[in-house]
């Protein structure tokens, strides 16, 4: 039986949940399993936690099912990235008896982090491994938000696959899960593990650089290992490449890809004290409660404005991959325990303001942001910053107020109106101040931006069919982020599960 909206106060114990499932089914319950669990804050003197459960009067026999194995090992299969698609594609392959080869042009998540540190702290860069290119993607050094728009029967075996190698279990029933940075580290070397053990092999320091066809289908996969040409024979390549590889988008597009611009969005981080935030979301300091989010959009400046990877107690990070320029993300750990809350602020870019007549327009369009930045700041990794007052009014910030940055790479107060494009200057005040009409504090005079926030999405899609093979070279399976399907860990990772399902489709039946 499924039972739904049942209602606890916050601090009762969840072993009520069997109490009242028992009176449901009128007789003592053997099982009983969190199917749903949200918070319900729209009224701030009676918050309470609402769940469903699935109970039963005895515990499910259990259930062996026999491995699934492909019929043809022998199926040369490369996938070029190591972030939520191309994991999740490893290891569904894996699963299935293939052996996979994951090319990774960054290094593992531990010298990932490692270097992160480096680069916070000196400033110098490592153009392969950093918080976008390494084992794990770009979302590994984030919120790890579990949450998606899309919907698809693929969530579930996302969160399963997700629990399987490590992560809490509740993430199977949160309305807003998520695994945090720390957890994340570990679980994506876990699946690394796993694909080994099954067979297969996962290849740092390995970037893409082209690839050869044979008959219309491609043959070989030619990469950088370690400085060194080298060539992966393949019967299949997917292209899980995430949404900062740019040098990859160049090199396909002169092999002759079907591609196309897409529009993206662009912005600034914004930061407030999270206990300002719990007041406003639960109208009281959270005590028990988790940190309080929020997802907030505006049209009020005559364009899309948007909340975007909002993370709870967490940081601002430098999130640069290519040199002479300042990318900034958000992340948290699981704890979600810091004092400042910050999201994604973004504004639509529209294909007018980056369209030029060529496919990667849209990355030329980022790029001089990021590079507009990095000068702005003195011709360093330190983050453009400005108080949500001097935004508003035109003039570079003199001084912090109640929020301090936390920003690991140094910051440069700057006058943000003349880092942007004045249509998304102006949405973004605009959209700020609305957005604090409905929550309250949101427009702050010291809330803080930290710019620029430019890797929301790809700026390019590669085209494919319906079998998710590319329309002009075959063999070739584009997925995830950077192919343009994807936005997130968990879409992402569905992609990656489904691009592997095409490929057990046509190789190994």
């Amino acid at each position: 039986m499924r039972i739904d909206n049942i209602k606890l106060k916050v601090g009762e114990g969840e072993e009520k949940l069997k109490r009242i499932a028992e009176e449901k089914l009128h007789c003592r319950c053997g099982y009983l399993r969190i199917l749903r669990k949200s918070l319900d804050a729209r009224n701030k003197a009676d918050i309470r936690w609402v769940y469903s459960v699935e109970a039963e009067r005895a515990a499910p026999r259990e259930q062996i099912t026999a491995r699934e194995e492909a019929t043809r090992k022998d199926v040369r299969v490369v996938i070029a990235g190591s972030g939520p698609a191309g994991l999740f594609c490893a290891v569904r392959l894996a699963d299935r008896g293939l052996r996979p080869t994951v090319l990774e042009r960054g290094g593992d998540v531990e010298e990932r982090a490692a270097q992160n540190e480096v680069f916070f702290r000196t400033g110098k860069l490592d153009e392969e491994t950093n918080v976008q290119f390494g084992e794990g993607g770009a979302g590994t050094f984030s919120d790890g938000k579990l949450n998606t728009q899309t919907h698809t029967p693929l969530n579930r075996k996302v969160l399963e696959m997700f629990v399987r190698f490590g992560a809490p279990e509740e993430i199977s029933y949160l309305s807003k899960p998520h695994i945090g940075s720390d957890n994340l580290q570990k679980i994506v070397k876990r699946m690394r593990e796993y694909i080994a053990a099954r067979g297969g092999r996962v290849c740092f320091h390995t970037r893409l650089d082209g690839l050869r066809m044979k008959d219309g289908a491609v043959c070989e996969a030619l990469v950088t290992a370690s400085g060194e040409g080298a060539a992966f024979p393949c019967d299949a390549l997917v292209l899980a490449i995430g949404h900062s590889s740019r040098d990859t988008f160049a090199m396909l597009a002169e092999q002759g890809f079907a591609m196309e611009q897409r529009e993206f969005a662009v912005g600034a981080r914004i930061e407030h004290l999270q206990a300002k935030i719990d007041l406003a979301q639960y109208g009281m300091p959270r005590g028990v409660l988790p940190p309080a989010d929020y997802k907030l959009v505006s049209h009020a400046g005559g364009r899309s404005a948007f909340t975007f990877c909002m993370c709870p107690g967490g940081y601002v990070m430098p999130a640069a991959s290519e040199k002479g320029g300042v990318v900034t993300n958000g992340m948290s750990n699981y704890a979600r325990g810091g004092v400042n809350a910050n999201s994604a602020l973004l504004v639509q870019v529209r294909r007018e303001d980056f369209d030029r007549g060529d496919v990667l327009d849209g990355v030329r369009f980022q790029r001089r942001l990021e590079r507009a930045a990095f000068l702005a700041a003195g011709g360093k990794y330190a983050a453009p910053v400005q108080r949500a007052e001097d935004f508003f009014a035109g003039r570079a910030s003199a001084r912090f107020g109640e929020v301090l940055p936390t920003y690991a790479a140094g910051t440069a107060m700057c006058d943000l109106n003349g880092l942007f494009p004045e249509a998304i200057a102006s949405s973004m005040k605009a959209a700020v101040r609305d957005m604090g009409r409905r929550l309250a504090g949101f427009d702050h005079a010291d809330a803080l931006l930290t710019a620029p926030e430019t890797r929301f999405s790809s700026p390019v899609r590669i085209l494919r069919g319906e079998n998710r093979e590319s329309l002009t070279h075959g063999g070739v399976f584009p997925c995830g982020e950077g192919s343009g399907y994807a936005g997130g860990i968990m879409s992402s990772a569905a992609d990656g599960l489904r691009a592997a399902e095409a490929v057990f489709e046509k190789y190994a039946r």
